[in-house]
């Protein structure tokens, strides 16, 4: 297939998604979510055994792309609602993924590009790397992430990182369980394809089948969780804080936020 934000490049059994959007430092856009979702679904019929997602350019992904907040306002409950399906569709794909996955994260990896990079089954980072849920700090809800990182971290940790909006580095990551390792800019593909090698000396089989028992002792909870998710998110889209949020970052001032 042709892509046009992303490109696939398979080298035997692996197979590289590299987001490709380096001039906006790979910022999601529908297309592009679309794109790794169909991306995804291909790989599951293909002669691949691994999946590597990486970012072009200086960053993973940076979250939401400019041009997709400033339409948000303009956007009906159902344009809204068809977001995030897309998105929680992406998230769901890449955690039920038949097939191991590996993010090579260097450079940011924000709000929706930490959930695209943690969701994967291992996930190695630069020093340099920076994530965030940063979604409180412009009116937004974390709400789709939210129930993958709670499986994560537990209940506590995930409260830190949705309800401050921080950035934390790679080593705060690889503390909470985010990361497996913290590598070195320049040994960073050399990792990435060892622990390649290390699962293609695995069954395909079996790591397909551990990976169906992982997911479907979460499912009832994920189920749940997601759909909740998707409500909230909706939901929070209308508030006059969403709005207030995305005017404020787009004119770079403070946000003044409403009493609740």
């Amino acid at each position: 297939m042709n892509y046009a934000t992303i490109l696939v490049e398979d080298n035997g059994p692996i197979q590289t998604i590299t987001l490709n959007r380096p001039e906006r430092r790979n910022a999601m856009t529908p297309e592009m979510q679309g794109e790794l979702i169909v991306a995804l679904e291909k790989a599951r019929s293909d002669d691949c055994r691994v999946v590597v997602i990486r970012g072009a350019g200086a960053a993973f992904c940076s979250g939401l792309d400019l041009s997709e907040l400033q339409s948000m306002s303009t956007k009906n409950v159902a344009d809204h609602r068809l977001d995030t399906h897309r998105i929680a569709t992406l998230f769901r794909t890449l955690y039920e993924f038949p097939k191991p996955t590996i993010a090579a994260v260097h450079g940011a990896a924000i709000a929706g590009g930490t959930g695209l990079a943690v969701i994967s089954d291992f996930t190695f980072a630069v020093p340099e790397a920076k994530f965030g849920y940063t979604e409180v700090r412009i009116g937004f809800v974390p709400a789709l992430v939210s129930a993958f990182l709670a499986l994560q971290i537990g209940d506590k940790r995930s409260r830190d990182l949705l309800l401050s909006g921080r950035l934390f580095d790679a080593q705060e990551a690889y503390r909470l369980g985010l990361v497996n390792e913290v590598v070195a800019a320049e040994d960073l593909q050399a990792r990435v394809q060892a622990q390649a090698e290390v699962l293609l000396a695995n069954s395909p089989s079996s790591l397909s089948a551990t990976k169906w028992l992982l997911a479907e002792q979460n499912k009832s909870w994920l189920d749940a969780a997601i759909a909740q998710a998707m409500d909230t998110n909706t939901q929070a889209r209308k508030t006059p804080d969403f709005q207030e949020g995305i005017a404020a970052f787009l004119e770079k001032r403070k946000p003044v936020w409403t009493q609740s």
